[in-house]
């Protein structure tokens, strides 16, 4: 079975544990998801099955939009509400009308420090393994972006608001830098993930509503969930590019192809890969047949 499920993770399961219900759902070997979500958060967890699994980076890298709510006053070690309290703060000092702008001001391209409980690797171990281990570590801030960030509402301690971000945008942390600038403290209180790329709320499946025997009907085609532009080459390229050769061609000429962009190749109705343009010629980067 190879294709990606668009499913709907409800609060209270782990990535792993939806990842474990479509492998048996399924019979499915190969099963990956494509962007953790946490046991608090619900919310939009697209499901990678058979050689769909070859294109998780690809769908990794697309913007995710989420809504969520902090709570004032709270920090934790985990940064949401589920972590153990590290302190509390008043805000008897915090007004709406401080909030918004500080919340917009997130808005553009800026760093963020991962949090320690977080699914990153330093010298071989996970974050969360060591912060189980009480051991914090400096962890390298990371370019991200904040497309769109607007208030929903708020209702003092809590903050509802909507953000459309960057691959590898912690919310999380978002919430605790939010909750440094009002000089308070915040914690993450509530997360949904609205959209990843092309899967939104309107497009997926709840995981609790599937089974063995309508899972193949929410089943949805490699080559329909990649944005990318489509060419098409002959039998003979076909054959070069899925075995690894380079290929120059007139019809795939440098006039034709972008630098830096990545293409769905079809040889007829074969979609046979992604691939890229290399000096004046163009190569499969990941063969998906």
């Amino acid at each position: 079975m190879d294709g990606v499920i668009n499913v709907y993770k409800p609060k209270g399961m782990t990535s792993f544990d939806a990842v474990k219900k479509i492998r048996y759902l399924s019979k499915e070997k190969k099963v990956g998801h494509i962007g953790t979500l946490d046991p608090l958060a619900s919310g939009i967890l697209p499901i990678c099955l058979g050689k769909a699994t070859k294109i998780v980076e690809y769908l990794m890298s697309e913007d995710k939009t989420y809504n969520v709510e902090l709570e004032l006053g709270l920090e934790t070690d985990t940064y949401d509400r589920e972590g153990t309290v590290i302190s509390r703060s008043s805000i008897e000092h915090i007004n709406e009308e401080q909030i918004r702008p500080i919340i917009e001001s997130f808005l553009g391209e800026g760093y963020q420090e991962p949090p320690m409980y977080s699914a990153i690797k330093i010298n071989g171990k996970r974050l969360y393994s060591l912060a189980r281990e009480g051991i914090e570590v400096e962890r390298e801030k990371r370019k991200i972006n904040i497309n769109y960030i607007e208030v929903n509402y708020i209702n003092l301690p809590f903050i509802s608001f909507k953000v459309n971000c960057s691959k590898g945008t912690y919310i999380r942390s978002l919430c605790k830098d939010i909750g440094v600038k009002l000089n308070c403290g915040a914690v993450m209180s509530k997360l949904e993930r609205e959209s990843t790329g092309k899967f939104s709320l309107d497009n997926s499946i709840n995981l609790l509503d599937l089974t063995s025997e309508n899972i193949k009907d929410y089943l949805l085609s490699m080559e329909d969930v990649i944005s990318y532009p489509i060419i098409s080459v002959d039998d003979k390229f076909s054959k070069l590019l899925i075995n690894g050769v380079t290929v120059q061609d007139p019809a795939l000429s440098e006039e034709k192809l972008l630098e830096n962009q990545l293409y769905k190749v079809f040889n007829k109705s074969d979609f046979i890969g992604i691939g890229k343009k290399y000096n004046k010629g163009f190569k499969i980067v990941k063969l998906l047949i």
